[in-house]
């Protein structure tokens, strides 16, 4: 059983949600206000959510906010954000601020579990591994504390910034399509693929020294993404 917060301000999809996910075993509750939302989000209070469903237009503050700030408080809180169906630009800006996964609407209520389900297990293996670190050139990533480090200073990834990175650090060389990567750090086996391409492009800003030349993260052709050994 997970603990599930749905921030949607439609009284209809918000009640659908909290139903499909209350009969799918989670305790799920809602906040309707944007404001009140992110208050709730960035204090200590956190600590009793497993994830959030956040929808992308709300009052008062609007979903991609909320998420920026969220993430700036709590890393590894998992995040789908609910977007509008055909708002390509919404799914990339939710993906961009450090949403985990996203929804369109009109959308199924049973896919909307089976992604929270997956969100969550996912989730809760990087947690439960066994201690791990990883160092590549001047990256160091120790998986028990959840924290990656660039000389020595610390890098603020989001918990799939972190597994990706680490994904790719443990198999230097090795290429990948944007399928595989999907499949072994989100645990799909469908959809879109720009989910990918988006963090990828958060972790170059992050860890390259010019993310437009990256050195580390090398971009293979027709295939997908390399990791170099510097």
């Amino acid at each position: 059983m997970a603990r599930v917060l749905v921030v949607e301000d439609d009284p209809t999809v918000s009640e659908v949600v909290v139903s499909y996910l209350n009969r799918a075993g989670h305790e799920t509750w809602s906040e309707r206000d944007g404001r009140a939302a992110a208050t709730l989000l960035t204090s200590d209070k956190t600590s009793d959510i497993d994830l959030v469903i956040l929808d992308l237009m709300l009052p008062g503050l609007d979903g991609i906010e909320i998420c920026r700030l969220l993430r700036q408080a709590h890393p590894d809180l998992p995040v789908i954000m609910l977007t509008a169906l055909g708002e390509e630009d919404d799914r990339i800006a939710g993906l961009e601020v450090g949403a985990d996964d996203y929804v369109t609407k009109p959308f199924s209520p049973r896919e909307l579990v089976l992604r929270v389900e997956s969100v969550l297990r996912r989730s809760l293996s990087t947690h439960t591994e066994p201690p791990k670190l990883l160092m590549l050139g001047p990256l160091t990533i120790d998986m028990a504390a959840r924290r990656a480090t660039k000389n020595g200073v610390e890098l603020y990834l989001t918990g799939r910034e972190l597994d990706l990175l680490a994904y790719l650090m443990a198999r230097p060389g090795t290429a990948y399509t944007r399928t595989e990567l999907m499949a072994a750090v989100w645990g799909w086996t469908f959809g879109d693929q720009s989910t990918v391409t988006v963090h990828v492009r958060r972790l170059r800003e992050k860890i390259e020294d010019n993310p437009q030349s990256p050195q580390l993260i090398q971009t293979v052709w027709g295939v997908g993404y390399r990791m170099e050994a510097p």
